[in-house]
């Protein structure tokens, strides 16, 4: 099994309705996932679970009212790492500009008389 698969018994929902499985995935992808693919004007429901904590692996629903699942999980998993890419690059410039031009001393040890 790859890192991807769809449930069994889906296939009574055409294309609109799907769950996903991903391998080796939890929470962090799960949520961030979720919240892109919710904001689709298409999707009716987008959820995911864990199903135990012992085991690694993340159940992911997309329903939608027009339109395909899986691409809406691929349109959802473009635009986070367009999302991830671009928080990078802001992080990394503002990080250059506050290594350049530092306005105050962060980290500041206390004074032990």
């Amino acid at each position: 099994m790859g890192r991807l698969a769809e449930i069994a018994g889906d296939e009574s929902s055409n294309d609109k309705s799907r769950t996903f499985v991903f391998q080796e995935e939890g929470h962090t992808l799960g949520n961030a996932l979720r919240s892109v693919i919710a904001q689709y004007p298409h999707v009716n429901f987008c959820g995911y679970t864990v199903p135990h904590p012992a085991e690694a692996k993340m159940h992911f629903r997309i329903q939608m009212s027009k339109g395909r699942a899986i691409d809406a999980l691929r349109n959802g998993l473009e635009d986070l790492e367009k999302l991830c890419d671009h928080t990078t690059e802001k992080f990394t410039q503002a990080w250059q500009e506050f290594e350049k031009n530092p306005v105050i001393d962060v980290i500041k040890k206390p004074e032990i008389p």
